[in-house]
């Protein structure tokens, strides 16, 4: 490693004015120290949200279930409500890499690093959620700007996720074996403003599938998506599989998902 100053605030103002300092914040570190270790990244000054209790924990607000960025994968999965009314995030949280990531990575971390191959991403896409920082609010729509991208702007911090209640949801990946990430995977719902699809794992960033949503919004079960065309034109090929062979996964995790979505 290298030298660096670290700061841990109590408090979201705290962090905030560190932040907006030029800090780079540390979530649960999952990514970040790791790429420290390797070089790729040297930021002189971190501010850790650790220790800051008020970007944890889940809450019910209306048909909208918020959860607060610092809060890790495991506590997502284990959480009564997340389990009773989004049973698709609940599994998807469950899922991610073994259990000591699951331990201290964070759904805030996740969405803001915007991995390609990251579970995360996808619910929130696939549910049409609204990302919310320390400064404004922003659509899962527009919030996903491909690879490592999104629309947070420098010292931006996230502090919640807030995921509409869907009607049904499920998450299904196929797991590239040695790191755990999706090799694809597929986010499905059904919510109040219709079929969302959501694709990660293709190597260009998460991104939802008009296709798939079209033919799920006539009949939202497996075999309504048989006859769907995947391009594979703008997905990567790679060691782990090849571009048309993510295309046919695609295909054939979103039947997964459908089929455990209707249970």
């Amino acid at each position: 490693m290298y030298a660096f100053t670290l700061e841990q605030p109590k408090t979201l103002a705290d962090a905030k004015t560190l932040a907006s300092a030029g800090a780079q914040a540390l979530a649960g570190g999952q990514t970040l120290i790791a790429s420290m270790k390797q070089r790729l990244m040297r930021p002189e000054n971190l501010v850790d949200l650790g220790g800051v209790a008020e970007l944890r924990g889940v809450k019910v607000d209306g048909q909208t279930l918020v959860v607060g960025a610092m809060t890790c994968h495991q506590d997502v999965a284990n959480h009564a409500d997340v389990r009773k009314l989004i049973p698709g995030l609940a599994d998807l949280a469950n899922g991610i890499g073994d259990r000591q990531v699951r331990a201290r990575g964070t759904l805030g971390g996740s969405v803001a690093n915007n991995d390609p191959a990251a579970c995360y991403p996808s619910a929130v896409l696939g549910l049409g959620a609204t990302v919310v920082t320390d400064r404004r609010q922003i659509a899962a729509d527009d919030f996903f700007q491909g690879l490592y991208t999104t629309a947070l702007e420098p010292g931006e911090l996230i502090t919640a996720i807030r995921f509409p209640i869907p009607t049904k949801s499920a998450y299904a990946k196929f797991r590239q074996p040695a790191s755990r990430f999706a090799l694809v995977g597929v986010f499905v719902a059904q919510t109040a403003g219709g079929v969302r699809v959501a694709v990660t794992g293709t190597g260009n960033g998460v991104f939802r599938h008009a296709g798939l949503e079209a033919a799920l919004a006539k009949s939202f079960t497996p075999d309504a998506v048989k006859d769907v065309a995947i391009d594979a034109s703008d997905i990567s090929s790679d060691l782990h599989a090849s571009s048309a062979y993510r295309a046919h996964l695609i295909k054939v995790q979103t039947q997964a998902a459908v089929r455990q979505a209707n249970g």
